[in-house]
């Protein structure tokens, strides 16, 4: 989780100094492409197909989100009193937008704990190896 806030910090905070690109064809949906780049200073041009950074992609709405997660140095319930949300919205929320952007996410303990349920139920393993691994979980 460290080398993706380190990550998102730094791209959010270009992200937000330039105007919001569109990065869908309003015609038929398809991804939108950077054929230009403009110095602002002497006005020399490079022409090519850029790729557009993940970052481009989310909403403003997330990119809110990941500004106030970041200024909260990761904290969600802090997040979650700055944005008037529960913290399991919060986490959602965050989820949805690292999902959105394509990292892979380790499944929460709740997750963990479910499917260990989930086999006690079907008779795959007992009550108490159940409640061991769960311990382990907790440490």
């Amino acid at each position: 989780m460290k080398k993706i806030l380190d990550k998102l910090e730094k791209i959010v905070y270009y992200i937000s100094m330039i105007k919001k690109l569109i990065t869908k064809c309003p015609v038929c949906g398809g991804e939108m492409r950077v054929t230009t780049l403009v110095c602002k200073n002497c006005g020399s041009e490079l022409r090519g197909n850029f790729e557009l950074c993940e970052f481009c992609s989310l909403d403003h709405e997330d990119l809110v989100f990941l500004r106030i997660f970041l200024k909260s140095r990761g904290n969600i319930s802090e997040v979650a009193k700055k944005l008037g949300i529960s913290h399991p919205t919060a986490r959602v929320r965050l989820r949805d937008i690292l999902d959105k952007l394509g990292y892979e996410l380790e499944p929460e303990p709740e997750e963990n704990i479910n499917e260990i349920l989930t086999k006690v139920e079907k008779g795959e393993i007992k009550a108490d190896e159940a409640a061991e691994l769960i311990k382990k979980m907790r440490r």
